[in-house]
């Protein structure tokens, strides 16, 4: 597994939102809700000088929305399903904003249904700690899904 460093500064994502006590399926159910009505949003969406949408995100936290790992061996938490926007953009009515704080990141291609469960062996065996929720971006440009995992929290002052 190859893992990349980077910072991200906090970054704001309107999406649809679920929770693991919603049932089995419901990230994918969030996904189809999200984009049949992309066109709410898509006015709101970060983009590039190009015009193109800068980032798609499967944004995760805690029940508690304070962005810490899901909890119960990773079983229990939310996620929302939405799009990268302008920290000021207001959600339309039947969707959610999140702000998601600053982090260190380590972060790789989700290339296999195993990526997240390795992602984590290669945390602890690295000697790093997961300090937050896992993100999951999928990169318009080209075309691949990324893991992010959380390993420092960053104050901007």
């Amino acid at each position: 597994m190859v893992m990349e460093l980077c910072f991200k500064k906090s970054f704001s994502v309107i999406g649809k939102e679920g929770s693991t006590e919603d049932g089995e399926g419901f990230i994918q159910k969030l996904w189809e809700e999200a984009n049949s009505k992309f066109s709410e949003v898509a006015g709101l969406a970060k983009k590039d000088k190009h015009g193109n949408i800068l980032g798609v995100w499967g944004a995760m936290s805690d029940i508690s929305r304070s962005f810490s790992p899901w909890e119960d061996n990773f079983s229990k938490g939310l996620y929302l399903a939405g799009v990268e926007v302008v920290d000021e953009a207001e959600p339309p009515a039947g969707w959610v904003k999140w702000t998601i704080p600053s982090f260190q990141y380590a972060y790789t291609v989700a290339d296999s249904a195993n990526t997240f469960s390795e992602g984590i062996t290669y945390l602890n065996d690295n000697k790093m700690e997961l300090v937050g929720a896992v993100q999951e971006y999928n990169c318009p440009e080209d075309g691949q899904v990324y893991l992010f995992y959380p390993i420092g929290r960053v104050n901007e002052a």
